[in-house]
């Protein structure tokens, strides 16, 4: 244990006794000294200013997420097929009904001759011009639009896959020569240390995707050439004001710019407790009363790493914007060399501010009661031990150049002046543990992270990720750094971080307790990745389910030809990338339903025509809002935003939500490439495109940051872009964040890229984990306050706070809801049965909260599909009920599939 600590004689005399953590630096760590001494604030010199007070911003912060249902509403349709024949598609069926299943053969494909010529394209769908998400309304055989409503509801997405039943298709008719040669779609790749960050692709975006250099967010504090990450944590630093908090966890920090009680120039630190939450008012609708929100305050300034130059003439670029990392670089004047720069590094144990010549102010608006000077416990490094009005204890370490005491003065209950021309650092760090914390910190002044990376590998079904950190500072060379990791990290330790953990507990803004671990390294163990699940429906238990009984397969090929007759042109033309490509994920998904579980290749051949026409729309970038390469941020974005209203498509021109926009494109392309291995040579530069810009395999691509949705330190992605917000980063829906990594694992095993492939698996081991953790409530949940956990879903979960509501409504079903859809193959991995059951009880059973047998519109739908999680004969049950009422199936899903899922997962005849 600790080998780390001994590998260099220079780590200042630490013996090699056995124990623990905290016995080999009990044994080790430097004595109190005799000389050292407690400053006061002097009684005369108090300042008549008020401490900081809290502040909660408890409005919903709504930036790119308008109110306004996006897409629009349709006429009725018709579920009239007239003059289509049935029983030449399913001939046979009624009289094998009562006997086995046919063994498992190779299921035939879709690759057909060549199409004829696409037809023109038909007008435009209208839509609003500004966009929530929110169940689609059915849009089967479009006709007249209708004008939209304004009642929000949310659209669905959903797969499927392989099954061997068969059933004799009708070929007679000229629909083209069908190949039968094609190997069965969704084989997983079989792996053995597969690095999982390989490139996806290195060229330029397609040349169809033109060049822009005029984005409505403008870059002017974010000094970079390389792609800059618009979704991560520091994005306050650079957006807007400059003045909103990054959330490193378990510290938040923030330019003080003049503002607060202290009036200060300099960088702020916060770490809140407990006691300083603020919670909403109870929802009396649901069992236990559980509050609606809480939320951490703002304005809390801690301690501030200021220096007496600073001022108006102050300004903030950041440096470095990497995915783990940033640098803030305050600069007492523009050009001035005279600075204060702060490596901002997810988990950092300490705060850092690196001084050049300025006399450094610590400051602090909750009131310094007493700062003790507590000695050397490095050559080269002096100790101080504050003591706040609220009982907080933080220790300070300054590491002069010059190697001379800065002899750090309390000269009133707010400010510890140092010397003038100070260079060097000067680190902070707040400490819950008493004496045993300081000797951690002690071991660990005078080095800190400056940028992190991550790596991965899977061999099997188990993945290994670890997280490791550059380190800078005067103990560089022989100090560990000392880094907080989150509950799920914790969790997944493999036994040589596990056994690096201290006993330094801070608590997350959302995430419950940080723990403090000592070195560069962690590593993580993910077992029972999915690998074997395809386009099937899957569970933990079954794996895929390619054969489906006679009876269901008759059952869905009676439904499908009606859902297949809808207008896939029109519903996917619209002004919404989000919308269209749920829409193209929707086709693709019910004609493999038909064509492999249903085993009936004949009966979706036109709409698989149709559908790779209107995918073609888009790769050829002739869509509404075709999309364009934005030179400024380096991204693939909507011109939709380019109008002036950013909240256009949720907000896509501005980065938001292209995880689950260009999710659904990616899923469509995965099974249209496997129904057709011939469409991907056209087809796949776009999708790559798409995969490189959602979620990007390496740092050194030219033209896409690297993961800019996925955060690989919190576990999730975040879905706001570049919009300014006090609460930082949020997401609204789970379930999409692990369509994203669903589709790029599928896409990868379409395409042979395992890396791509192994990387989706990774990441769907790694959301199943965090969201159990955070976002989907048991009651054995310790992360989220007890007295909200009743609430099951966490809603929207910001960075500062957690609101259980959407941004389009508060109907439970939305709230709910929106962590549900699309239902898809991995739903059963991500949305683990225990917790579907505990949810569906305390809200959508017969005589829970929110019956959903008495929801309204597609959410029902949402919420019957989700309930074959748990109970898939109920779930069959209702949707192949006779007489089935259409607008149950919102315009994002299908019927045909609903009822494959729920029997694939039990349930049916």
């Amino acid at each position: 244990m600790l080998t780390w600590l001994f590998a260099a004689d220079s780590v200042h005399g630490l013996p090699r006794p056995e124990g623990t953590v905290a016995e080999i630096l009990e044994q080790s760590a430097t004595q109190p000294s005799t000389a050292f001494k407690t400053q006061y604030p002097p009684k005369n010199q108090r300042l008549e200013i008020a401490p900081d007070q809290p502040i909660y911003r408890t409005a919903l912060d709504n930036q790119g997420h308008s109110s306004q249902l996006p897409f629009p509403q349709f006429a009725a349709p018709s579920f009239d097929v007239p003059a289509f024949d049935l029983d030449s598609y399913i001939n046979g069926y009624e009289s094998s009904w009562d006997s086995d299943p046919a063994p498992a053969q190779e299921p035939p494909s879709l690759s057909a001759a060549p199409p004829a010529p696409p037809a023109p394209p038909a007008s435009p769908v209208p839509v609003t011009s500004s966009a929530t998400r929110g169940p689609e309304v059915p849009v089967e055989s479009v006709t007249a639009p209708v004008e939209p409503t304004t009642a929000p509801v949310e659209p669905v997405t959903t797969p499927v896959e392989s099954v061997t039943a068969p059933v004799e298709p009708d070929t007679s008719s000229a629909r083209g020569q069908l190949s039968t040669t094609l190997a069965s779609p969704g084989n997983p790749h079989s792996m053995s240390g597969q690095d999982i960050f390989k490139p996806v692709a290195t060229g330029a975006p397609p040349a169809n995707i033109k060049s822009r250099h005029d984005h409505p967010v403008k870059n002017e504090h974010a000094n970079s050439t390389d792609p800059i990450e618009t979704n991560k944590f520091y994005a306050g630093l650079f957006l807007g004001s400059q003045t909103n908090a990054s959330f490193t966890q378990p510290y938040s920090i923030a330019w003080s710019r003049g503002g607060g009680t202290l009036k200060s120039w300099g960088m702020s630190v916060s770490h809140l407790d407990e006691r300083v939450l603020a919670f909403g008012p109870q929802n009396h609708k649901l069992p236990g009363d559980p509050i609606e929100y809480y939320i951490n305050p703002v304005g809390l300034q801690h301690v501030v790493l200021s220096a007496t130059e600073l001022d108006e003439s102050t300004t903030l670029s950041v440096e470095e914007p990497k995915a783990f990392s940033a640098h803030a670089v305050l600069k007492r004047s523009g050009g001035s060399a005279q600075e204060i720069r702060f490596p901002v590094v997810q988990g950092m144990g300490y705060v850092t501010g690196v001084y050049n010549d300025l006399r450094p102010v610590i400051e602090s608006g909750v009131f310094f009661r007493k700062v003790v000077s507590a000695g050397s416990p490095k050559p080269g490094i002096f100790k101080y031990v504050a003591t706040l009005e609220d009982d907080t204890h933080w220790v300070l370490y300054a590491a002069p150049t010059n190697g001379e005491d800065p002899n750090m003065t309390l000269v009133s209950q707010t400010s510890l002046l140092g010397p003038h021309g100070f260079t060097g650092s000067i680190q902070v760090a707040k400490n819950p543990a008493g004496k045993s914390g300081e000797k951690f910190y002690d071991n660990s002044a005078g080095v800190y992270a400056i940028a992190g990376q991550v790596s991965g590998s899977v061999t099997g079904d188990v993945g290994t990720y670890s997280m490791s950190w550059t380190k800078a500072g005067s103990h560089a060379n022989g100090s560990p750094l000392l880094m907080f990791a989150l509950s799920h990290h914790v969790d997944s330790f493999d036994r040589s971080t596990g056994g690096r953990k201290t006993d330094i507990h801070l608590r997350s803004t959302v995430k419950g307790n940080a723990t403090a671990v000592i070195g560069e390294t962690w590593t993580m163990v993910e077992p029972n990745l999915p690998i074997d699940m395809g386009f099937a429906p899957w569970t933990p238990t079954k794996g895929s389910v390619h054969t489906l009984s006679p009876a269901v397969q008759h059952a869905i090929l009676k439904v499908a030809p009606t859902e297949l007759k809808q207008d896939i042109e029109s519903q996917s033309n619209l002004n919404s990338m989000y919308y269209s490509g749920k829409a193209l994920s929707k086709f693709a998904t019910l004609i493999y339903t038909v064509n492999q579980l249903g085993n009936n290749v004949g009966m979706g051949i036109d709409a698989f025509r149709d559908l790779k026409t209107s995918f073609a729309r888009f790769v050829k970038n002739e869509q509404q809002y075709p999309l364009a390469y934005d030179s400024v941020w380096k991204g693939a974005v909507s011109t939709a935003g380019y109008n002036g209203d950013l909240n256009q498509d949720f907000g896509n021109t501005a980065y938001n939500d292209h995880h689950f926009h260009y999710g659904y494109f990616i899923h469509a392309a995965a099974i249209i490439g496997a129904l057709d291995p011939t469409w991907l040579a056209e087809n796949k530069d776009y999708v790559n495109m798409l995969v490189r810009d959602a979620g990007n395999s390496v740092e050194n691509d030219a033209y896409f940051p690297f993961s800019r949705g996925f955060d690989w330190y919190n576990g999730h992605s975040w879905a706001k872009g570049l919009f300014e917000s006090f609460d930082g980063k949020d997401q609204e829906s789970t379930s999409e964040d692990t369509m994203f990594a669903y589709a790029i694992k599928m896409w990868g095993q379409t395409t042979g890229d395992a890396s791509m492939e192994a990387r989706g698996n990774m990441m769907l081991g790694i959301l199943r984990r965090s969201l159990d953790s955070y976002f989907l409530m048991q009651d054995n949940n310790t992360n989220q306050p007890e007295n909200f956990i009743g609430n099951r879903v966490t809603g929207i979960l910001f960075e500062n706070k957690v609101d259980h509501t959407t941004y389009f409504g508060n109907n439970l079903e939305y709230i709910q809801g929106i962590h549900m859809l699309p239902l898809l193959p991995h739903s059963p991995y991500t949305r683990q049965k225990e917790f579907v059951r505990q949810e569906w009880q305390s809200i959508f059973a017969e005589h829970a909260s929110c019956p959903a047998s008495k929801v309204e519109g597609g959410w029902k739908g949402v919420l019957y599909a989700n309930l074959a999680l748990i109970d898939p004969q109920a779930s069959w049950e209702f949707f192949a009920q006779d007489d089935f009422d259409y607008s149950f199936i919102d315009g994002g899903a299908s019927r045909a599939w609903y009822m494959a899922f729920a029997a694939g997962l039990g349930g049916g005849p």
